[in-house]
């Protein structure tokens, strides 16, 4: 199968956001055959905090796959762990902090896909 349909984790490199969390683009259009979204697995550390920021046009879904943490969407705050699906909707200012003693990993889905230069931090 043509590598832009397919991809391994083991084979995406990793980076940092401007947020602070360690992102893997598991499927981005600017690599791989996906027109329209993105998805991505971040993982935040124990103790972190992601920067509060947003993204104007794209509609985000965290999929927490290990850990726990406090989301934050605009002035609302609540708990999430493992199994638990966020929809964050565009404009919407958002952070996430793992309040737990392992890796908090998210499954990061952004349509129109991430690009990093329209993040803004708040």
């Amino acid at each position: 199968m043509n590598k832009n349909y397919h991809t391994r984790r083991r084979d995406t490199p990793g980076y940092i956001t401007k947020d602070r969390s360690r992102i893997r683009e598991l499927m981005h259009p600017a690599q791989h055959a996906s027109r329209n979204q993105s998805l991505a697995e971040a993982i935040v550390s124990p103790g972190i905090t992601t920067l509060l920021h947003r993204h104007r046009q794209s509609e985000e879904l965290y999929h927490i796959t290990a850990g726990q943490g406090v989301m934050r969407l605009a002035e609302e705050e609540f708990a999430v762990t493992a199994g638990d699906t966020v929809c964050i909707l565009p404009g919407t200012a958002h952070c996430i902090h793992n309040s737990g003693d392992t890796d908090l990993v998210i499954l990061c889905c952004c349509s129109p896909a991430y690009r990093h230069d329209v993040t803004e931090l708040l």
